[in-house]
């Protein structure tokens, strides 16, 4: 078996793959891992988070018997002792039935010799061989371990005494004997809990569960339990060592929890305990695909698909066929890498060794295809393989036709999913709006919006604003006025985005009157202003020439707890840059690192557009050449903003210097370049400056081998 691991090394030819399962393996039930069955006793209906409470004779005789908890004389010493334990004990709201339970529990010791009459102990020692005792006793007679659970968490809270691990181990058995499984795992999690792992205490209970007399299932449950109780605190060493002590007994733990033990491993790298474990459960016959699983994902993970798809392989040499779990790792390794042709051929070649594809195998290769921006394609795999798709997939593939601007394919597909009983919800209906609106069908947005309302599903705030926010694009402004007011008629709150799309869209029109009517509203419908509301209000106000005003606002926003972003500093800059305010704009670009923001592009050619619109060529050059030591990439717009500058004072050598540049960067002359070399000639006073200058772009862009478009 453990020839498996050379797969380890081993780089093939082939697929590429990284693995992670999206949904629970589905060889393993997460719940109960470590037994098959349980039967709940009559107080499973009890929480197991509660102390035991006790009533009449029995607690004044708790009392009576030991003076004040934890220093009883009838106390035994505890292997425990050093550490105050906390067991989970059942307890039931209902009084009567604690007080027949205790009941039972009193009638059976006393038949034993037990007397709860004394004013000063039991009649009986509380030493650890007739707590023991008594334990059984009870289970044996009542036929209830709930009763002996009840008498071991009277022992221990109220009495003060604190169970040997001999004891403790008793009581497992007793609870596991019982069928109270899931009680099982509460006490086990609280001694791991108050007994930690450096402690050395896993070797005590490994021993005291050794000695307890019990059959080989009953011993495997227990054992299979504690494994998985390590696992979950993520103390695999002595999960180890507990399935090494196993092996020792002869028995086993459950595959359930050998998986959970595998991931454990594999997560914390030690693939080395795999292979040992791996190696135990093919010596017993137990192993499958499974528990190999895990590590195929692993190397999938860690070395490419190479080593998992050669170990996948590799699992009918040892008689474990491959499942439909580990194709489907595979997969969805090659999906993430984009090799969907690859996918598709596992496929088909799991389904010629006889294993049939499932709905999550066939969706992972269908999102694989939607990933990529291939729809159909993905069609044609789930009508291949009569796959009926949930409303997610339809609305994946309805999602790429429209983001293609194939609205005709998106209403077959609409059509399709109706026609087959799934009814489209507003997630749906929007998504087909919003494609209408990108390929700007504004009518036909809004015949499925009179659709959607027809079948009895309402819009929601954000179909309105697909709709407002197309209209606003396209210059339509009484359009959205209407569609705002119809949302908000139907009951809708706008919200903050709704608000700052109508106002963008008026403050693009110049209608300051509308923005600040908008502003205004936003207050008493409990919206209030961001960044970006403010920003438009700048932008705004820039745009129709009060750089004053927007400063104002600028200083509100400041005043109002808001960070001003790099948008904010950029209209402002541009704003003071036109008017020639040099001094004002460069007060902002200080301030900028006041606030962790940095100039960009956009910044650097507001202020740079001043400077040549001044003429002031020398400060603008400074300031280029600034930006270019900040490893800021000017554009082609901030290019030709340069060169026009040098042309309008004549600079012509200056002007061709920055063409060379901007070609050196991949950027190419154009009409503006052009005229601003124009503009410069006939600065000069040369006679035919348009001739001279296309016979200058001529001869630059022949220096790098280049023709001049005009």
């Amino acid at each position: 078996m453990k020839a498996l691991c050379s797969v380890a090394n081993e780089v093939s030819n082939g697929l590429n793959w990284v693995v992670k399962r999206i949904r629970a393996p589905r060889f393993l039930s997460v719940i109960n891992l470590a037994f098959s069955s349980s039967v709940y006793e009559e107080d499973d209906d009890s929480g197991v988070g509660e102390y035991l409470s006790l009533n009449n004779s029995l607690r004044d005789g708790g009392s009576r018997a030991t003076g004040q908890p934890g220093h009883s004389h009838n106390s035994f010493p505890s292997a425990c002792s050093h550490r105050q334990s906390n067991y989970r004990v059942p307890f039931s709201r209902d009084q009567r039935a604690v007080d027949n339970e205790m009941s039972t529990i009193e009638y059976i010791l006393t038949k034993q010799g037990w007397d709860f009459g004394l004013l000063n102990g039991f009649g009986v020692e509380l030493n650890e061989a007739n707590v023991i005792k008594a334990l059984n006793v009870i289970f044996d007679e009542s036929g209830s371990a709930a009763h002996s659970l009840r008498f071991f968490g009277w022992l221990h809270h109220k009495i003060g005494l604190e169970p040997t691990i001999k004891v403790f181990c008793t009581m497992i058995f007793i609870v596991v004997c019982g069928n109270m499984n899931h009680r099982v795992v509460d006490l086990l999690d609280d001694f791991i809990q108050d007994h930690p792992e450096e402690d050395g205490q896993e070797h005590l209970l490994l021993r005291a569960l050794e000695e307890i007399p019990a059959g080989r299932k009953v011993k495997a449950i227990v054992y299979s339990m504690l494994v998985k109780c390590y696992v979950d605190r993520d103390m695999t060493t002595a999960a180890v060592t507990v399935v090494w002590q196993m092996e020792r007994l002869g028995i086993f733990p459950s595959k359930g929890v050998c998986n959970l033990l595998i991931r454990s491993l594999l997560r914390s790298i030690q693939e080395d305990l795999v292979w040992d474990l791996l190696d135990l459960l093919w010596s017993q016959g137990m192993l499958d695909a499974s528990l190999i699983n895990p590590l195929v994902s692993f190397y999938c993970s860690k070395d490419g698909f190479h080593c998992g798809w050669k170990l996948l392989m590799d699992m009918q040499k040892f008689g474990v066929k491959p499942d439909v779990v580990g194709y489907t790792i595979v997969i969805q390794s090659l999906c993430k890498a984009s090799r969907l042709k690859g996918a598709t051929s596992v496929v088909f070649k799991m389904i010629q060794t006889g294993v049939h594809p499932d709905l999550v195998l066939l969706g992972t290769l269908i999102n694989g295809y939607c990933t990529v921006d291939r729809p159909k394609e993905a069609l044609c795999i789930a009508h291949y393989f009569m796959v009926s798709p949930t409303i997610y997939m339809y609305h994946s593939f309805i999602s790429l036709f429209c983001k293609f601007g194939d609205m005709a394919e998106a209403s077959n597909i609409f059509l399709e999913m109706s026609e087959s009983g799934l009814h489209p919800d507003c997630f749906i209906y929007s998504t087909i709006i919003n494609g209408c609106c990108k390929v700007g069908d504004t009518k036909k947005a809004l015949q499925w919006l009179g659709r959607m309302w027809k079948c009895g599903v309402k819009p929601s705030v954000t179909t309105f604003t697909i709709l407002i926010q197309h209209c606003c694009q396209s210059g339509a402004m009484t359009m959205a006025e209407h569609v705002f007011c119809y949302m908000t008629d139907e009951g809708l709150v706008a919200d903050i985005v709704v608000y700052n799309i109508l106002m963008n869209g008026y403050g693009k029109r110049g209608d300051l009157h509308k923005v600040f009517q908008l502003l205004g509203m936003m207050r008493p419908a409990g919206v209030s202003p961001d960044t970006v509301t403010y920003n438009i209000l700048i932008h705004s106000l820039i745009s129709r020439g009060f750089v004053r005003k927007a400063k104002d606002i600028f200083d509100e926003l400041i005043h109002r707890g808001f960070s001003p972003d790099v948008i904010t500093f950029s209209d402002l800059i541009n704003g003071f840059s036109d008017r020639g305010d040099f001094q004002e704009a460069f007060d902002l670009w200080y301030t900028m690192s006041k606030y962790d923001t940095s100039p960009d592009v956009v910044t650097c050619s507001a202020l740079l557009s001043g400077y040549c619109r001044a003429c002031r060529m020398d400060e603008a050059s400074a300031m280029f050449d600034r930006m270019l030591n900040a490893c800021l990439i000017p554009d082609l717009i901030l290019y030709n903003t340069m060169i026009r500058g040098f042309c309008r004072i004549g600079n012509i050598t200056h002007a061709c210097g920055l063409i060379r540049m901007m070609i050196e960067k991949n950027l190419m002359p154009n009409e503006v370049t052009y005229r601003a070399l124009v503009l410069g000639y006939e600065k000069k006073m040369v006679d035919n400056a348009s001739g001279a200058a296309l016979f200058k772009l001529q001869c630059i862009l022949a220096e790098y081998g280049l023709l001049y478009w005009g």
